[in-house]
């Protein structure tokens, strides 16, 4: 018979699965610690108005046998008579005894045992005249007259029980269906969380077999599961642009080592049948060493990539004063700027800082400085520029060079992509791509401007410039 409920309802059992999902299990705790919540809330509330009905009682009791304590004897007792008379609800206790304890006035059959004299108010029980034998809980006060008899006044707390019923029903009536609230909010977030993530699991799982172009679904809002699938679907956008990038840097790679080391192998090769003296040995052997040195300049700035795209550096940051830093970069580069009769000026009046780390920002500027002297021809000028804008500080480089076409913009920031134009120029194409994965650790902004002559800008956001979604993240580095 549960075959075959099982086999015409196969959802059945996956319907209430949820039970042992760990949203409905945190659920059912967050209703164990409401319940205990409530219960210790109602508690505190019932022990509070205790206390301040027995504090009200107290301050009442020491008023009323302060007064009738200055009364003379017959007007005391009138007073007392009076007291209680006025008492429709039964509540007050009053009387005189005297230094043998004997009852001379009021409504209390005797003097409560254990009640000091000329004490604070206490919790005692007393029994009325009518009905006696009837013992009561009250708080009393007793004051010694100077003729020896001894005042007691008291009142009747026995309206606390009844306070603590009404709490009891209020909690009562408050806990269950608070209980039963939190249960079915629970039981109906761990379905939908359930259904959520067995959509996720398709789509990732579609993902896997190759779709790179499948995404995880989110609703507009602030809801945190939409957030995270907004983050996760940038983060496979970027692995889609990694991957298909990947597929073309291998052959990339292979092609630009292949170069160099089958150099190496010819010089090596003719230098072994035709070398006839040391000489000539030493002059193959030094061209071969070329040739390896420019495959391990690619194999070294290939894993300098890798290092700095991994984000090893981040922990290192520190306030870098720009201002210093590009003179820096301009004393290095002013004698080969001098060498091919360029002009290399820098133009820093504002001592700006940016929170980074300086080996690495010495590294971007350094390229995009070297590449602007290398491209430019002689007898033109490589300006250097530290400005602040109205909430980004920007490192500008201008040169007076062929620049960068439009179409080009984003492919000079691909490994190894050299245009025709530099064909003869030494490198290897990765320069660049090294200052946009240094400008992206530091959550900063490249930009390359088109047109005659080349402009390129590093810019540094202020925080609370930057965008939420897609721009830098002020955590990796900020302007101060």
């Amino acid at each position: 018979m549960a075959v075959d409920v099982m086999q015409r309802h196969p959802n059945a059992m996956g319907q209430w699965q949820f039970i042992r999902s760990n949203s409905f299990r945190w659920a059912l705790a967050v209703a164990g610690v409401l319940a205990v919540f409530m219960i210790a809330l109602f508690g505190f509330i019932y022990v509070k108005i205790d206390n301040y009905l027995i504090e009200r009682t107290d301050r009442m009791l020491s008023r009323q046998i302060a007064f009738m304590a200055t009364l003379p004897m017959e007007r005391q007792l009138n007073a007392i008579e009076d007291h209680l008379r006025q008492d429709s609800r039964g509540v007050q206790f009053a009387g005189v005894f005297g230094s043998d304890g004997r009852r001379l006035a009021g409504n209390m059959e005797r003097l409560p045992a254990g009640l000091k004299i000329d004490a604070p108010a206490q919790s005692v029980t007393a029994a009325k005249v009518d009905p006696p034998n009837h013992d009561h809980s009250v708080r009393a006060i007793a004051k010694r007259m100077p003729n020896g008899n001894v005042l007691v006044i008291a009142r009747n707390v026995d309206e606390t029980k009844e306070i603590s019923h009404v709490v009891g029903e209020a909690l009562a009536f408050g806990l269950l269906p608070a209980f039963i609230i939190c249960l079915l909010a629970g039981a109906w977030l761990s379905v939908r969380a359930q259904r959520q993530v067995e959509e996720v699991n398709q789509r990732v799982q579609r993902i896997i077999a190759g779709d790179l172009r499948e995404r995880l679904p989110y609703s507009e809002g602030s809801e945190p599961f939409s957030k995270l699938a907004v983050i996760v679907n940038g983060m496979f956008g970027e692995m889609e642009t990694m991957i298909n990038a990947l597929a073309g840097v291998g052959n990339d790679i292979a092609h630009d080592l292949r170069t160099p080391l089958t150099r190496a192998r010819l010089t090596l090769e003719r230098g072994r049948t035709h070398a006839t003296s040391l000489e000539q040995l030493q002059t193959v052997a030094d061209k071969a060493i070329a040739g390896i040195d420019q495959s391990l300049t690619i194999i070294t700035a290939l894993l300098r990539l890798a290092e700095i795209e991994n984000s090893r550096r981040s922990a290192g940051f520190g306030i870098v004063p720009l201002h210093e830093m590009l003179r820096e970069v301009c004393d290095i580069y002013e004698p080969i700027a001098e060498n091919k009769n360029i002009a290399l000026t820098v133009h820093a009046e504002h001592e700006l800082n940016v929170r980074g780390d300086r080996d690495l920002l010495i590294e971007a500027v350094t390229n995009l400085v070297d590449n602007a002297i290398k491209f430019t021809p002689e007898g033109g000028k490589v300006d250097i520029e530290l400005l602040r804008n109205a909430n980004e500080t920007v490192i500008r480089i201008v040169d007076t060079g062929s620049g960068i076409t439009a179409e080009e913009r984003d492919a000079v920031l691909r490994r190894f992509y050299r245009s025709d134009k530099m064909r003869n120029t030494p490198g290897v194409g990765l320069g660049l791509n090294l200052v946009a994965a240094i400008v992206k650790l530091h959550g900063f902004r490249l930009t390359i401007h088109p047109g005659a002559g080349c402009r390129v800008e590093i810019a540094c956001p202020d925080p609370e410039a930057q965008s939420p979604r897609g721009g830098p993240l002020p955590v990796r580095a900020t302007c101060v």
